[in-house]
């Protein structure tokens, strides 16, 4: 049972919410088109009951990953795969990635919907958050209850926040490095002498896998930029 007084118990719910926040902006878009076919007195039931049985679904896998992380090597495949998460938060994304959501006609295929998508799209939050609570259950369950409404209606404040002020998409990205690089470090498989002889051993690790990530998502970014712009004039020049 870890101390709710100590501050790094704190500091660990903190970055689970924000790791439901930057990685849980798409839940919101999901819900509202997965509920958008329902009559107007059904939409907060179908909203409300896909919430909780995907809540209760994420709880479920974070669960297993927090069983599969005391595995050793597996905490290093989980840092790494953290540390790709990070950097595809900072590319461009496009504009058709929920064309795919069918809105439900009825409420229980809405929530069905809600559910399914959830569990889909919610790989890279279940690595991430089981990597932020150091293996505590209460944790993850208390980080993610009290995520819920921010992510739920507060995600399009979060998006606008996003889209007006990218500081917080690197910010967000350097946390995912920072929980990555921690990783590596406390897996089964990384001699222990290494956090024994190297003065800040973790906070070594956690600011080179924050920096890792924000300098090749910016360097991955800046050169996917230019081709765009390269191709889309050639894309709509006369023959």
């Amino acid at each position: 049972m870890p101390d709710i007084t100590s501050s790094m118990f704190w500091i660990a719910v903190l970055q689970i919410i924000a790791i439901d926040i930057m990685l849980g902006g798409d839940n919101a878009v999901v819900i509202a088109l997965a509920c958008r076919k329902l009559p107007a007195e059904q939409r907060k039931k179908g909203i409300f009951w896909g919430v909780v049985g995907a809540i209760g679904l994420r709880v479920v896998m974070i669960f297993f990953a927090l069983q599969l992380l005391a595995v050793p090597y597996l905490k290093i495949v989980g840092g790494l795969l953290l540390f790709w998460i990070g950097i595809k938060l900072m590319l461009p994304e496009h504009d058709d990635e929920h064309g795919n959501i069918d809105g439900g006609t009825t409420l229980m295929a809405a929530i069905k919907t809600i559910v399914v998508a959830d569990a889909v799209m919610s790989l890279d939050n279940v690595i991430a958050v089981a990597g932020a609570s150091h293996g505590s259950m209460v944790l993850v369950t208390f980080g993610i209850l009290v995520s819920i409404p921010i992510v739920v209606w507060g995600s399009k404040l979060v998006l606008t926040l996003m889209d007006r002020f990218p500081i917080v998409i690197t910010l967000g990205a350097g946390l995912l490095g920072w929980i990555g690089g921690g990783m590596l470090l406390t897996d089964l498989a990384t001699p222990s002498a290494i956090s024994k002889d190297l003065p800040y051993a973790h906070y070594i690790f956690a600011v080179s896998g924050a920096l890792l990530v924000v300098l090749a998502g910016k360097l991955i970014a800046s050169r996917r930029t230019p081709r765009a712009a390269v191709e889309l004039p050639a894309s709509g020049a006369p023959d």
